[in-house]
């Protein structure tokens, strides 16, 4: 326990914790602290300026990652006779209808990510107190609500990540692991970046980032200027 403080302490004093890097400096100093004995997750926190409570201000959506997440995703499908057959020919962990629901309403969700077809929503809709708070209802804005089930699997298990504003108005993503290059965190990096800047409610006025950190799992948080997070399309 002393030698993960001490590694922590150590990391700490090479963070200004009240200055504003760049993103390629995040991402070196996060890289070079990540010394822990396993595989760090890589995270952006953002802090938003908007109050997801009203529907005009939730910020959601899912964005590929050029270089994967590192994380191994589990994914199930709602689909019955040929689309079943393409969900589990592309991946997919379970796969099933009815089924599934039952398995679901008795607290089995042994899964990342929940993909239907549209004609399995009546099933699916009941699902939705369970599902919901975990972020897990298949939805057409997301792309978990579709006839292309293949290419949804095929996505979720590339490295395609979902992100949602938390109520505290924070979004959590992890954009890769410590094991990955500097260049491949930074790019995954900026295309969360440009997406939830992209998603930008109409009704937030103002500065719409607020806060922008970036850490790995056991390391210190380093603040991002959020000036330097312009969408790199620009």
């Amino acid at each position: 326990m002393s030698k993960e403080g001490k590694r922590h302490s150590d990391a700490l004093k090479t963070v200004d914790r009240d200055h504003l890097y760049t993103l390629d400096e995040a991402v070196k100093m996060v890289k070079e602290n990540a010394k822990a004995k396993f595989d760090e997750t890589i995270e952006l926190s953002v802090n938003l300026n908007v109050d997801p409570r009203h529907a005009d201000q939730m910020v959601r959506g899912v964005v590929d990652l050029p270089h994967g997440s590192g994380k191994s995703i589990k994914v199930a499908v709602f689909a019955k006779g040929d689309k079943a057959e393409e969900a589990k020919n592309a991946g997919a962990d379970l796969v099933g209808a009815e089924d599934l629901a039952e398995s679901i309403q008795k607290g089995e969700i042994n899964f990342d990510r929940c993909i239907a077809t549209p004609d399995m929503m009546a099933v699916v809709g009941r699902l939705g107190k369970i599902l919901g708070p975990r972020g897990l209802m298949p939805n057409p804005k997301l792309g978990t609500v579709t006839p292309d089930v293949a290419a949804a699997v095929s996505s979720a298990k590339a490295g395609q990540v979902e992100y949602r504003v938390e109520k505290a108005g924070i979004i959590h993503a992890g954009v890769g692991k410590a094991s990955f290059s500097e260049d491949n965190i930074l790019e995954n990096a900026k295309a969360l970046m440009d997406a939830v800047i992209k998603a930008k409610p109409s009704a937030v006025k103002g500065t719409y980032m607020k806060r922008v950190t970036l850490s790995s799992t056991m390391g210190p948080g380093v603040k991002i200027d959020p000036v330097s997070l312009q969408p790199s399309a620009a």
